[in-house]
């Protein structure tokens, strides 16, 4: 936690300016100016109760074999104020401590998602790092993710498109979800800004933004040019929101609260012009109904994104395009405490990327709304 305040203490002064900018409206429905605390507290309560009740006996929610579900849920409920001591918060800890790997990962033995899995059990363990009790491990775990990181050590010239990302594992292309991951992981681990892994990773994070600039000289900067970021460069070029008949790689929503969050970790100074074309992006397109560009697909993963990227750069209130003028955070906790269910979970009709787990969708949900109190 020390770690993320630090992060937040540092990007505060880029915030600020940039919170003149930002807002959030719908024509549909009538503005919320304040968090509702009891609202708050009774969502975020009836959440932590499911995942309480929805643990495995071995510790693990859902399945061993995907061990990132369960370190998101216990990151999701320490950050909700559960502490470390909780015996359901400490049997996960012990759980996720089983997947320590001698190369000093953190993932199931046949995974092919190591990045991702070592980037959440990071969090998950910082979250309950108190006396420096998993400081070894998370050291271990941060070399393993720097050797992940495609970059010199992967023959890479620093012109190549898959250059300073991260993939699921080091055999995979990287893509944008991945990197912010491990960009937010690594300043977990106390890794600075201006730390040579982290300036890595903000070249290929440049490179998914539909901007033309000399940060990103990629065929597919100047097809659209509309400040958002999507999936990857690399490979040939992925956005999930398809492409243009040109060629371009369309922009949308969690791609770029995730683009826009790493340039603030990353150090990225509110004046530059990849700051200030991602907000004018969010701008045009704040929704808490869908996912921009995506629809109801990844809709729990964006809101999650969504929170962070705002909390990060400490947005209490911002404008849209239209020049409404809203509060995110009572907003935030308003839509999802409708859309909850009656035993406390969450879950996506849309399946993709298994948002009908209920056990990843509440984490998401939960780590939004530990987001949302109004003092942050």
């Amino acid at each position: 936690m020390l770690a993320y305040r630090r992060i937040l203490s540092a990007a505060s002064l880029c915030v600020m300016i940039l919170a003149s900018l930002f807002s959030t409206a719908s024509a549909e429905e009538p503005a919320v100016t304040e968090v509702d605390l009891p609202t708050l507290k009774n969502t975020q309560m009836k959440g932590i109760n499911f995942l309480k009740n929805s643990q495995l006996d071995d510790g693990l929610w859902t399945t061993e074999t995907v061990p990132g579900i369960s370190a998101l849920v216990t990151t999701a409920l320490l950050e909700s104020g559960v502490p470390a001591s909780d015996p359901v918060v400490a049997k996960a800890l012990k759980r996720l401590e089983g997947f320590v790997q001698k190369d000093g990962g953190i993932y199931y033995a046949k995974s092919n998602h190591r990045n991702y899995e070592t980037c959440i059990s990071i969090m998950a363990l910082s979250a309950a790092n108190q006396g420096g009790r998993y400081d070894a491990i998370i050291k271990n775990a941060e070399k393993f993710l720097r050797d992940l990181q495609w970059d010199e050590g992967e023959g890479l010239e620093s012109s190549d498109t898959a250059f300073g990302g991260a993939g699921y594992g080091s055999h995979q292309r990287p893509d944008l979800s991945n990197t912010q991951y491990l960009i937010e992981a690594l300043r977990k681990a106390g890794v600075k800004s201006d730390d040579p892994a982290i300036q890595k990773a903000l070249v290929f994070v440049s490179r998914t933004q539909n901007l033309e600039s000399e940060y990103n000289t990629t065929p597919f900067s100047s097809k659209i040019n509309d400040g958002g970021f999507y999936y990857t460069p690399a490979a040939g070029g992925t956005s999930q929101a398809g492409m243009t008949p040109d060629g371009g790689l369309r922009s949308y929503g969690s791609m770029t609260y995730a683009g826009l969050k790493s340039m603030i970790y990353a150090g990225v100074d509110q004046n530059d012009k990849r700051v200030k074309a991602a907000n004018e992006w969010i701008r045009r397109h704040y929704s808490l109904k869908e996912n921009p560009g995506m629809g109801q697909q990844g809709l729990y993963y964006y809101f999650h994104t969504f929170a962070k990227a705002l909390d990060t750069m400490q947005v209490k209130q911002f404008k849209d395009a239209d020049g409404g003028v809203h509060n995110w955070r009572a907003e935030l906790v308003n839509h999802l405490a409708g859309l909850q269910h009656e035993n406390g979970s969450w879950t996506n009709k849309a399946e993709r990327w298994y948002e009908a787990d209920p056990n990843l969708a509440t984490a998401y949900a939960l780590l939004a709304l530990s987001h949302c109190q109004p003092g942050k």
